[in-house]
């Protein structure tokens, strides 16, 4: 028995930080439903990544809403309305990720939803919270990840400004989410009280950068120092951190004692006996570090640090990644199949309980698909 089940979830959410929320929440044994509207669904199922769809909604979708259901409802339509507060009235938990005052508006808001029931787990997910002169712009990730600083702590210092590769702000506002939630229903056990549980994308994504935020504050205003040379985007660890192109590859070499490793590489590092000069001057450091690391193999260097037990490694594309023998021994992907019978292989819950992988084979859902399940079950 995971968790989470015998817990109903509704979930409002569009996007990535909710559903991601929903997904976690789903894997751990909770039945999600969402809500979502009529025929054309949640937004996110056009929301495409590299233009791939399967069943008219985007991988990007079914990546994220894996293992739940569907239920169609117009929040605008009084009868659906109606049938949705009777959801209500039996769910646990229900989210949303609406502009501030839009569930207000359909009658929705935490208040009023403690009326219908009063020991429900009500989440919410904001761009910027609800209050202030920020509270009504959008919440997209780009916006949030250039508003907060991080986008200064990826690339090169010649490159200006770099975001990172990932909806970071949205993934990491969904796991700040999870935590809430959980926590809520541990109050709610103790208390027999709804809860109310709110994040935004600011708060998460500032969270994320607590270590280099909180070195500005402590340290006199400076901003983040990003190095110059290639492989190391990171402002504030000294070398030899950083990623070095090989001969016929790259390898990532970790924190370590740079000059007991410049011995091992057969490099003088003598001028650098005191360790202030492994960060004033890492970007001398690493050109030397690069210069030697390219007359080699990945391979060759990998066993000539590995064997002094220095930390390094192979840096792997996808499809190196997918070679390795541990994406087996560890069953980290999962193929999933629709209501069609169509098959997607994703990736699986981190999370192990009890020595158990938390997997499931059902995949995201057509718009509406439960409505005649849900009927029978809740609402009839």
């Amino acid at each position: 028995m995971r968790p989470l089940e015998g817990l109903v979830v509704l979930e409002f959410c569009q996007f990535l930080a909710g559903p991601s929320a929903g997904l976690k929440l789903a894997d751990l044994g909770a039945r999600v439903i969402k809500i979502e509207r009529p025929v054309k669904g949640e937004a996110c199922r056009q929301l495409s990544i590299k233009d791939l769809f399967i069943d008219d909604s985007s991988l990007l979708f079914h990546t994220i809403n894996r293992n739940k259901e569907s239920f169609a409802a117009d929040l605008k339509n009084p009868d659906d309305l109606v049938l949705v507060k009777k959801l209500i009235a039996k769910a646990d938990i229900m989210t949303h990720n609406f502009r501030p005052g839009v569930m207000e508006k359909i009658g929705l808001d935490f208040k009023t939803t403690l009326n219908i029931n009063p020991k429900i787990i009500y989440g919410t997910i904001t761009g910027y919270g609800d209050k202030g002169p920020w509270a009504n712009k959008p919440g997209q990730d780009l916006l949030l990840q250039s508003l907060s600083g991080l986008s200064w702590l990826s690339g090169r210092k010649s490159q200006g400004p770099v975001p990172f590769g990932l909806a970071v702000a949205d993934l990491m506002c969904g796991n700040h989410f999870v935590q809430g939630i959980l926590a809520a229903l541990l109050k709610r056990a103790k208390t027999g009280k709804g809860v109310l549980v709110e994040v935004s994308l600011l708060e998460s994504v500032l969270d994320v950068q607590f270590e280099a935020i909180t070195s500005y504050l402590n340290d006199g205003g400076q901003q983040p120092q990003r190095s110059d040379v290639k492989g190391s985007a990171h402002a504030f660890l000294s070398a030899p951190y950083g990623v070095y192109q090989t001969k016929d590859g790259y390898i990532s070499l970790a924190m370590g004692d740079l000059l007991f490793i410049g011995s091992v590489l057969e490099i003088d590092f003598q001028k650098y006996t005191d360790k202030h000069k492994w960060f004033s001057q890492r970007d001398e450091i690493r050109e030397l570090l690069t210069e030697k690391l390219n007359t080699q193999t990945a391979d060759y260097w990998i066993d000539v640090l590995q064997k002094e037990r220095i930390w390094c490694g192979k840096v792997l594309n996808y499809q190196e990644l997918d070679s390795q023998p541990f994406v087996n021994e560890l069953q980290l992907k999962q193929t999933v199949k629709n209501s069609a019978g169509e098959k997607l292989v994703t990736t699986r819950s981190p999370i192990q309980l009890d020595g158990e992988i938390l997997t499931n084979t059902k995949a995201a859902p057509k718009v509406g698909e439960d409505n005649v399940t849900i009927h029978e079950q809740f609402l009839n």
